[in-house]
Order: structure tokens, then sequence, then C-alpha cells
């Protein structure tokens, strides 16, 4: 059986001594540099824990001057663990999160407050802009506000963030949205972007096509386009078409957050040209994202070209049909399983999963694109 997390162990030690009158009301108890020192823990677990002790109602803190036992503790741990646990119920959850926009994102946030609403749970947002110093102080932020635990979307990155390391190995509740940090062991909520890439791969080569080219932003330590990228390869593989490197593209800087721009848009137009301008022999494209799709679709009308094109996600109306053949990742799901996987997390210590969410394969009604 595992152990519970370092702070709910912090936060154990401190109840069980006001059960067994080791601390009494009004006495001090030890503040988060003691806390961390005498049990060889970050201040992040010390603090968590005494965050959990004053949201149960067992300490109180007086500025200045450190942190305190309640008057009615001894009280409440006496009827442990319903009364406790009846002061808890209500949880203040953090979201962490690049940007949302209506491609992707934004039904993903919706699904996370409703179900952090039907769980009796509230949130703080902090929107990161894709840059990895803003999630590092979202992170430090949340925890310092007394969260109870964090839903993180990560950033692009050559390098994982060392505040969110810090906080799942000391066993903060963190679950991880959109991918997965390898080697990390906290919780994942996500698509099986592995076999989202074979389906989108296969559907081309369903097609009569085999020159076909994987466009992205950079894919170091971005596991869903890794993944997407090793399903594009196993489809090949799978159907007896030969694998050519060269045909990876995934230098675009435009789609990454608050990149969205004429400058970052005009490079990439140019780049991507050279691009298929060196290879010919492409008539179609898995595309890791709509934006990469619309980019490539303005490049490809202005050589004169044909191409057939995919994406995953596409903006959804009632009132146009998509414009590319498309992954279409299950937002809602995926949203309210990060919920309650973080909350069970809170509630009791479990080991960490990684949870994969289903997806669609969407047809666009015309397909090629024409340039």
């Amino acid at each position: 059986m595992s152990q519970p997390p370092l702070y709910e162990q912090l936060y154990a030690y401190i109840a069980d001594g006001i059960a067994r009158g080791k601390f009494h009301p009004g006495d001090r108890v030890p503040s988060e540099n003691e806390l961390a020192e005498q049990f060889n823990v970050s201040r992040i677990t010390s603090k968590a824990a005494l965050e959990k002790l004053f949201r149960d109602g067992l300490i109180e803190r007086k500025r200045g001057k450190g942190s305190f036992v309640s008057a009615q503790a001894a009280g409440l741990v006496a009827s442990a663990p319903h009364k406790v646990a009846a002061r808890s119920q209500a949880r203040l959850l953090g979201v962490v999160m690049p940007d949302f926009a209506e491609v992707f994102g934004l039904k993903l946030l919706h699904s996370i407050e409703e179900q952090a609403a039907s769980r009796d749970a509230y949130l703080i947002i902090k929107r990161t802009y894709g840059l990895q110093d803003e999630e590092e102080r979202a992170i430090h932020a949340l925890i310092q506000f007394g969260v109870s635990g964090l839903i993180v979307f990560p950033v692009h990155g050559d390098y994982y963030n060392q505040a969110l390391l810090r906080v799942v190995l000391a066993g903060f509740p963190v679950v991880l949205v959109d991918r997965y940090l390898k080697g990390i062991p906290a919780s994942t909520v996500s698509t099986d972007n592995l076999r989202a890439g074979q389906h989108l791969t296969e559907y081309l080569l369903a097609h009569g096509h085999e020159h076909i080219a994987f466009l992205s932003p950079p894919s170091e330590n971005t596991s869903s386009i890794e993944d997407r990228i090793q399903g594009y390869r196993d489809a090949l593989a799978a159907h007896g078409v030969a694998f050519k490197p060269q045909y990876i593209f995934n230098r675009l800087r435009s789609p990454l957050p608050m990149s969205l721009d004429t400058e970052h848009i005009n490079t990439d137009f140019a780049t991507l040209r050279d691009f298929l301008d060196a290879h010919p022999a492409i008539t179609a494209m898995v595309t890791s994202e709509y934006n990469v799709a619309m980019l490539t679709r303005q490049v490809v009308a202005a050589m004169g070209r044909t191409c057939e094109i995919t994406c995953f996600d596409s903006p959804e109306t009632l009132f146009t049909p998509p414009h590319f053949t498309h992954i279409r990742q299950q937002e809602k799901q995926m949203g309210t399983r990060a919920v309650d996987l973080l909350l069970a997390h809170i509630e009791a210590p479990c080991d960490p999963v990684n949870e994969f969410i289903g997806f669609d394969l969407i047809e666009a009604l015309h397909a090629p694109m024409h340039g």
C-alpha cells in the first residue's frame, strides 16, 4: 500500500498531537521552516500541510507570530474524521493553462468549472501564455493562496518546469491535462495522441497518399506532439510506406501561445514554403493543430499546389462545415475526469494514473485543399 503524500503525513502529525494533548488550544505549532527541517521535506510540503490544517479549522494564524492551535481543534479531531472532513468538503482548486480558445481549451476549461461546481469545489485560474516562467510563478502563487490541488496544462518547452517537478515530488495533488511529463510521477488525463496520429495518417493513406508530411511546432518535451509523430510513423510502417525523416517539419513558431502575430506568421510562411519547395512529391499533411493547418493552406494556395491537409481540432459552428478532416478531442470528458481524479488524490492517497480519453475522426466535406 502506498504511503500518503508527505504533506498529509505532516498534517497527521499535528492532528495526532492535538488529539493526544501534545498541542493544546493556544499552543504555537511549528512553522513552515521548522517542519521542513524537522522532517527533511521542502517548504512547499510543510506549507501545504499548514494550509490544510488552517482550512480544516485546526489552527489559526496570527500575523507576525505564527500558527496556533484553535479553540475548537480538540473537539474536531475527537470526532474525526467526519467533522474535519465536513469542514474540508468545499475545495479550492488551481487551474494553470497556457491559454484557451474556441479551437481547443475553452470547452476544456468550461468542463473543469462545471465539474468542480458539481463537486462543491471552486477554481482559481491562471494563464501562463505559454511561458515557463509564468507557469512557475502561477504554481507558487496558487499554493501560497492555499489551493488543495492543481490541474496543470504544461507549456511547451525544452526542459521541465522545476516548480512543477518540486510540487509533484513533494506529494502535492497534481493532475496534468493534454500531455504528460516523461518520468514524472503525476496523474495525467489526455487524448491517446499516438492512436489519433495513426488514424489521421491512415485516413490519408486510404485516400491514396504515400508522400505525407507531418507539420508542427517544436516537439521536444511536448508529449502530445511526440506521440502524434510516433502514431504517424507507426501508420506508415503498418502500411509498408517508408518513413522519410525529412518529411517531418517541426520548426513552426506562430501556433505557440502568444506567438500568433504577423512577424511569426510571415517567418513560418517563408520557411514552410521553402520546405514544400524542397519536397515536391508531398501530396498530403498531418498537422498538429488547426492553426498549423490554416497556415499550410495559405502556403499551398500561394504555391499553386494541390494537397490534402488534416489536423487536430477545429472550430465548431452550426453554419459552416469544417475546413479540414480532423481529430476532435473530447475536451468535456477530459475536464470532467481531471477534476474527479484530482479530488480523489486530495481525499485519499493513491498512485499516479495515466488516463486516455477517446476522440473522433471528423471528415471534411471537401477534404482536398486545392491551390
